[in-house]
């Protein structure tokens, strides 16, 4: 079983030596790799059982650093990561040759981040190379918010666990693309669209979900419990099952009709920020339960981070 500890020390040599470590971010934990290995590269692909066709983001802790793997860096661009990195902001930029084109699935441009985590920004800055870290659990299931989720799924088979506490913000990051010069949001997350359009002027929102993803986390189904789930837009189309055995999943209170045992809150404060924090952490506790065998989710307000919890309640509905 791998073991959960805070051994900076440790955790680097593991990463020189090719082998993979789960680190902490603010939005959800990573399963990490030297980013410009190949071999170590694909053992993150194997252990999370991940489709090469489904990139991953490299996470560095400078500009500068990032500046020397990725081919140019737009003012406007230098201006997004100036003021959101460290953050839970994803930039795609056109890839160098060094960057393996497993982490990229072939594709000229890689996703690149500075995470806002003290203990990794440290993990990072001691070491010369990028961290390819997709979140740390088996691909497609519900994204680890602490270490003791990354144990239970990921503990047989990997050595090292960097426990940097719960995550704060709780989804991953946000993806934006400049292609053509033109901001376009591809995957929403932590970092709201208000606040890219306070610095970018009008953003574009790609909708869409895609078999052949452009970027991290597009697919049409992920982050999916393995229960059913079923997401429905307000508490007006709720219609009570025929069995018992199901959960609520609601926003900020509970629906008439319903035991409360059955019932549970993202949100009491009505803060849809406390409701992205405690997203995965409910999904999986609901997954866990045997006394549920289905899960009802109510979406949350379509506003700031809003947004991005929907979004992972709409994929986590899908069936691919």
């Amino acid at each position: 079983m791998a073991v959960i500890g805070t051994d900076l020390a440790r955790a680097k040599a593991l990463l020189e030596e090719g082998q993979l470590v789960a680190i902490p971010t603010e939005t959800v934990y990573g399963l990490a790799a030297n980013g410009f290995n190949a071999k170590a590269v694909a053992s993150i692909f194997a252990t999370k059982q991940r489709p090469a066709f489904d990139p991953l983001i490299l996470h560095t802790n400078s500009l500068e650093k990032t500046a020397q793997f990725v081919s140019h860096i737009p003012n406007e661009v230098r201006q997004l990561a100036e003021q959101f990195w460290p953050g839970p902001l994803t930039i795609l930029f056109k890839k160098q040759a060094l960057v393996p084109d497993l982490v990229t699935s072939g594709l000229d441009t890689v996703a690149v981040r500075i995470p806002r985590h003290p203990l990794t920004l440290a993990l990072l800055s001691s070491i010369d190379f990028p961290l390819a870290a997709p979140s740390a659990n088996p691909f497609g299931y519900v994204s680890p918010t602490q270490p003791a989720h990354v144990e239970t799924q990921l503990g047989k088979d990997i050595p090292y666990i960097l426990d940097g506490g719960p995550c704060t913000v709780g989804v991953e990051s946000t993806i934006i693309s400049f292609e053509n010069e033109r901001p376009t949001v591809l995957r929403m997350g932590g970092l709201t669209l208000e606040a890219l359009e306070a610095v970018l002027g009008t953003v574009s929102v790609n909708a869409h979900s895609s078999s052949s993803p452009a970027a991290p986390g597009m697919l049409k189904s992920h982050y999916a419990p393995r229960k059913s789930f079923v997401l429905i837009d307000d508490e007006s189309a709720f219609v009570k099952p025929e069995n018992d055995d199901f959960a609520v999943l609601a926003f900020d209170r509970m629906l008439e009709g319903v035991p409360g045992k059955q019932q549970f809150v993202l949100a009491p404060s009505g803060d849809v920020q406390q409701a992205a924090t405690r997203l995965f952490g409910l999904m999986r506790e609901l997954d866990d339960r045997e006394d549920f065998s289905q899960i009802i989710a109510i979406k949350v307000p379509e506003e700031g981070i809003g947004r991005a919890v929907n979004d992972r309640l709409k994929r986590a509905a899908a069936r691919a």
